[in-house]
């Protein structure tokens, strides 16, 4: 499948790292920006200063999470990443990110 790179729009900034993940983990423009603007479920994020939405994908027997991580700069939010979880969270419970995100994160490493 050609993987297409989002585009920046005056409502959306993508991060490199945001498109590098989306890469990874399958994800579409169209999906992580449905996420974005109908989400199943808000959480704080790990950051301060940003917010981490949540959707529930897949069949009942094999459930899987899609979360996006993003900073809300005035008008624009800045996607700062998304991924896929396996398995199911529950509300209020410390958001899964996997080890290589938040070590980024930690570093300042996304832009």
């Amino acid at each position: 499948m050609l993987f297409k790179s989002p585009k920046n729009t005056s409502q959306v900034y993508w991060t490199r790292h945001a498109k590098e993940k989306m890469r990874f983990y399958g994800l579409s423009e169209k999906k992580v920006l449905n996420l974005l603007f109908h989400p199943e479920r808000v959480e704080k994020g790990i950051v301060p200063g940003t917010i981490a939405h949540m959707k529930t994908v897949g069949s009942l027997k094999r459930q899987t999470e899609i979360w996006l991580l993003y900073q809300p700069k005035g008008q624009v939010k800045k996607i700062i990443t998304a991924w896929r979880y396996p398995g199911r969270t529950q509300p209020g419970e410390e958001i899964p990110i996997p080890l290589e995100i938040k070590k980024a994160i930690e570093n300042q490493e996304i832009n």
